[in-house]
């Protein structure tokens, strides 16, 4: 299975969808933990890195870094 690479500030989709109905979700912390933020609601959660790569689908898109 392939690694997913992920950085700070960018858009991912998961494999389920946020109960308020939106499905975008941007990473603002990075981390053994790491948070995510839900583009419909702004409602943001904490989950082990682990289980975020477990869950993540796809990179809608991605933070250019400067």
């Amino acid at each position: 299975m392939e690694q997913k690479e992920f950085f700070l500030n960018d858009v991912v989709e998961m494999k389920k969808p946020h109960p308020c109905g939106a499905n975008r979700w941007k990473v603002i912390r990075l981390g053994a933990d790491i948070r995510i933020k839900c583009e419909g609601c702004g409602h943001s959660v904490m989950i082990p890195r682990r289980e975020f790569t477990r869950k993540i689908k796809k990179i809608l898109e991605r933070h250019e870094a400067e």
